[in-house]
This record gives C-alpha cells, sequence and structure tokens, in this order.
C-alpha cells in the first residue's frame, strides 16, 4: 500500500486500531518503553535493550490477539511509529474519542 501523506496513512492507521483494547495495549507499551529509557539513562544502561521488545511487544500482543490483524509496522514501519506517538499523545489529553469521531467510517480503508 502506498499512501501520498501522513493524513492519509494516518486514517488507514486508526482502522487498524479499531478497538479500544488495542489502543490501550499501545498506550501501555509507548508509556513502558518511555518509562524503561529513562530508566536505562539513570542506572542501568543495558535495560535499553528491553525498550523495543517491550513497546512492540505489547503493541503486536493487541494487534495478533484482540484486533486480529497484522501490525502496520511491518509494512510502514516509520510512519506507524510516529502514527503510535500521535495516538499516545491524543490518548494522555483525552482528545482520541473526539479523533474516532472526526475519523468516522471511510468506506475507501475498509477493504484493508
Amino acid at each position: 500500500m502506498n499512501f501520498r501523506s501522513m493524513d492519509d496513512f494516518w486514517a488507514f492507521y486508526m482502522t487498524q486500531h479499531s478497538k479500544p483494547s488495542t489502543r490501550r495495549w499501545h498506550f501501555a507499551g509507548t508509556l513502558a518503553s518511555m518509562l524503561l529509557l529513562m530508566y536505562s539513562l539513570m542506572f542501568n544502561w543495558w535495560v535499553v535493550l528491553f525498550v523495543p521488545v517491550v513497546g512492540y511487544g505489547l503493541a503486536w500482543y493487541s494487534h495478533f490477539f484482540v484486533e486480529g490483524n497484522v501490525p502496520a509496522t511491518f509494512g510502514h514501519p516509520f510512519w506507524s511509529l510516529l502514527c503510535d506517538w500521535k495516538m499516545f499523545g491524543l490518548m494522555l489529553t483525552g482528545k482520541m474519542d473526539r479523533e474516532i469521531k472526526r475519523l468516522g467510517k471511510r468506506p475507501a480503508l475498509q477493504g484493508f
């Protein structure tokens, strides 16, 4: 799949995270990764090895066992990471529900 802009990818990304529990697992993975990164920088540098394992592990768990799809990271790693941070920020500020409503159902993306 080719996307012309970040906005196009964002709309697709959200179809891949349609269940609230999927988004919560992603939030937990991103938060845990941030905390592990801070811990590794302050106390024990080798803990940095666990940052991607925990972050992606929780996110991928949600795709395989909750959402029932393949993580977008496999096809678009950079945009997926940016969108994960955007989703984390929207959830942290309480604006995720508004964004879900704004996007609504997009028929062109339902086949993905």
